[in-house]
């Protein structure tokens, strides 16, 4: 029961966020990618024994990235390329088929993870990887380097 809680208040605290900010899609994806990022620091942590794995919070984290990639994509419409300092590389516009295809296949690993149900550490980190690859891959290719 504890861990479908986490699941639903983890999906509604990120539709709530991201519809709050909906009148500006650049605000708004910079709402979602905060909630992956916080999601992703936990996670890590966990990963590397930092802090103690804890199967209801690496489903929440799960979570979070599953809801961020069921429609992060849709807030890159055309004339959000620039401005509210924002990371996002041109390459999302001139190459949308791909933006969309790599947003998928990390909403799909998000999704596989959950399904997983990873219980232990060692499942979790199994689990873990496959989201944090396809993680990397976007910002690799569609988001703007900060140094």
């Amino acid at each position: 029961m504890v861990r479908g809680s986490v699941l639903a208040l983890a999906a509604i605290g990120m539709l709530s966020m991201a519809g709050s900010v909906a009148a500006d899609p650049i605000e708004t994806r910079q709402t979602i990618m905060k909630s992956v990022g916080a999601a992703a620091k936990v996670s890590g942590e966990m990963a590397k024994g930092e802090i103690p794995f804890h199967p209801d919070v690496a489903a929440s984290a799960l979570a979070t990235f599953a809801a961020a990639g069921k429609s992060f994509h849709n807030f890159f419409p055309e004339g959000s390329e620039s401005g509210g300092d924002t990371e996002a590389k041109a390459t999302i516009w001139e190459d949308r088929e791909g933006f969309v295809a790599v947003n998928d296949k990390f909403a799909a690993a998000a999704v596989s993870a959950i399904a997983a149900e990873p219980a232990d550490l060692e499942a979790f980190k199994a689990a873990f990887g496959s989201v944090a690859e396809n993680c990397k891959a976007c910002h690799e290719e569609y988001r703007v380097s900060r140094n």
